[in-house]
C-alpha cells in the first residue's frame, strides 16, 4: 500500500529563503553575471611588457614639469594608471588592451601634471591678460605679437615674459597635447589620418584649418619647433641639435609657440 505524503506548508520564513525578493534577486544575479564575464584579466606578463610605454608618455610630457614635480613623478603616475587599466579593462568593448592602456597612462600623467601646476589667482589673471593682448595685436596685425611686443606692452621684461609662458604651459595649455576625449590632440591633428563619422570629420577638418591658420602665422622658428615635437615626435634635447641652439631656448620658444596657438584658436572658435 502506497501511503501519500502529506504536504507540509512552508513557514513564512523557508519561503523567503527559497523565494527572495523577485526585483532583488534578479538584479544580484545580473551584477554575478556582469562582473564574472566583464573583464578578461591582464596578467603580469602583459602589464610588465607596456612599462616602457610608461617612460616612453612620461618623456612626452617632461616639457610641462615644474618643480617640485620631477620625472620620476609622471613615471609613477603613470605606472598607476598602467594598473588601474589592467584592473578596470573591459574586454567585451573589443577594444586592445595597449590601446585602452595608453588611454589611461595618459590620462593618469595629464592629471599628475595638472594637479602640481596650480597657478596663484594673480598669475592667472596675468596669463589672460597676455592672452588677451595677443589677440588684439594678431587681430589687428595678422600674425601674433613677437616676445619683445608682448613684454612691452605688459611693461615686463623679455625674460619674465618667457617665465609666464613657462609657468602657463602645463596648467592652461597642456589640453594643447590632449584637448578632450572628444577632441583630437595636436599631435593627432598634423598628420590628420584619423576616421570619423561626417560630422566629427567636417568639425575635424575645420579645426585643422583653423590650427593650420594658427601655426602658419608663427615665425619659422616656432613653426619648426611644433613640427619636429608635434609631428616628428623630437625631444627637446634633439630639436635643439637639429636648430643648434640650446634645450631651454628649445623650450622657451616652445612654449611661446603653444600660448600663441592657444591664444588664436580661442579666437577662432570664438568666430572672431
Amino acid at each position: 500500500m502506497t501511503v501519500e505524503a502529506k504536504e507540509i506548508p512552508e513557514t513564512r520564513q523557508q519561503q523567503t529563503a527559497r523565494a527572495p525578493d523577485s526585483a532583488d534577486h534578479l538584479k544580484a544575479m545580473a551584477t554575478r553575471t556582469y562582473n564574472g564575464h566583464k573583464h578578461n584579466r591582464i596578467g603580469d606578463e602583459e602589464i610588465l611588457h607596456l612599462l616602457p610605454m610608461v617612460r616612453k608618455i612620461a618623456r612626452r610630457a617632461v616639457s610641462y614639469l615644474k618643480p617640485p614635480l620631477s620625472f620620476e613623478d609622471l613615471v609613477s603616475a603613470g605606472t598607476v594608471g598602467l594598473l588601474k587599466a589592467a584592473r578596470d579593462f573591459d574586454a567585451s568593448h573589443q577594444a586592445e588592451f595597449k590601446t585602452y592602456a595608453y588611454i589611461r597612462i595618459k590620462g593618469a600623467v595629464l592629471d599628475e601634471l595638472r594637479r602640481a601646476s596650480l597657478l596663484p589667482s594673480s598669475l592667472n589673471r596675468q596669463i589672460r591678460t597676455a592672452q588677451e593682448l595677443s589677440r588684439q595685436i594678431a587681430e589687428r596685425t595678422g600674425t601674433p605679437p613677437t616676445d619683445e611686443e608682448l613684454a612691452k606692452k605688459l611693461e615686463i621684461s623679455v625674460k619674465e615674459v618667457y617665465e609666464l609662458f613657462e609657468s602657463a604651459r602645463a596648467s592652461r595649455f597642456v589640453s594643447i597635447d590632449a584637448i578632450s576625449e572628444e577632441q583630437p590632440a595636436l599631435g593627432d591633428l598634423l598628420p590628420a589620418t584619423q576616421t570619423d563619422g561626417p560630422d566629427s570629420l567636417l568639425e575635424k577638418a575645420e579645426l585643422i584649418e583653423g590650427l593650420t591658420n594658427a601655426i602658419q602665422e608663427l615665425d619659422e622658428r616656432r613653426q619648426q619647433i611644433i613640427v619636429l615635437y608635434y609631428s616628428e615626435h623630437l625631444t627637446m634635447k634633439q630639436i635643439a641639435e637639429v636648430l643648434e641652439i640650446t634645450e631651454s631656448r628649445v623650450s622657451q620658444l616652445h612654449a611661446s609657440a603653444l600660448f600663441n596657438l592657444s591664444a588664436r584658436l580661442e579666437q577662432w572658435k570664438d568666430g572672431r
